[in-house]
């Protein structure tokens, strides 16, 4: 069964669209059938996957209208080996149409509705706001995974995500839960880093990552070559670090699954 899981935090540069990009190369690495969906205007997570934003004539924002099919929007890149719903600058203007129109929150679930037992899993990266394109993210996952980095502003902005994933839950998509709650960007020698983690973990014990994603220019220099990190430099480890949170991702996935058979 498809797992669709939205990448989000409404604070910018955290490393949401790094994650998109480098957990979607690492499950494709293992194997599974993966789909990123770009669901931001800013078209970085198209890029850092080999498609090229400014060559595209369809996009995400004409599924959501409803002026092209999937497979006109599909791209699929050998050299990372997952599919791309990829976007760019014409997703600001579907956010304006949509709001006139009927099940205008929806769009997205409708789209991925008739292609998700394609693939075992569905990362959808969001823009950094809590807008329309968020809301139908949200409405179209299952879960939501909140990549963070672990400084002062961080726990505020995650109340606030945290109370918008549970409006999104009680209205529109009872389904939806927190995948989990990924440090990014960490340097253990920053103290305040540290004190943060450790309050995460406390407040979020059964929801934070074991893995942690540390600062590494290997990882921010990957997408300048419109590559994953693992197909730029395997060894590094901020490619390490996202094979082992795919590695996690799978474990629970697998773990939860047979809870639910055998309940």
């Amino acid at each position: 069964m498809s797992r669709i899981i939205a990448i989000a935090n409404q604070k910018g540069g955290v490393g949401k669209t790094t994650t998109c990009i480098n957990l979607a190369a690492s499950l494709a690495a293992t194997k599974r059938r993966v789909l990123l969906v770009d669901m931001d205007p800013q078209g970085n997570a198209t890029m850092g996957s080999g498609v090229n934003k400014h060559d595209l004539t369809l996009t995400t924002c004409e599924l959501l209208l409803g002026e092209a099919d999937i497979s006109q929007v599909l791209q699929r890149n050998e050299q990372v080996n997952y599919d791309v719903l990829p976007a760019n600058g014409d997703l600001t203007a579907a956010e304006v149409t949509l709001m006139q129109k009927l099940g205008k929150e929806r769009r997205l679930r409708t789209v991925l509705n008739d292609i998700q037992d394609n693939y075992d899993y569905i990362l959808i990266d969001c823009p950094p706001s809590l807008n329309m394109l968020t809301l139908n993210a949200l409405v179209a996952a299952g879960s939501v995974m909140i990549p963070m980095q672990c400084e002062y502003y961080a726990l505020e902005g995650l109340s606030a995500l945290l109370e918008t994933i549970e409006n999104v839950r009680q209205s529109v998509n009872p389904e939806l839960k927190v995948e989990g709650l990924l440090r990014t960007m960490f340097d253990p020698r920053n103290n305040l880093a540290n004190d943060v983690s450790g309050q995460l973990i406390m407040h979020f014990p059964d929801q934070v990552y074991r893995t942690v994603i540390p600062r590494n220019v290997r990882l921010a220099e990957a997408p300048s070559h419109g590559l994953p990190v693992i197909h730029y430099d395997k060894s590094s480890r901020g490619a390490l670090a996202y094979l082992a949170l795919a590695g996690e991702i799978l474990r629970r996935n697998e773990s939860s699954e047979r809870a639910e058979a055998s309940a």
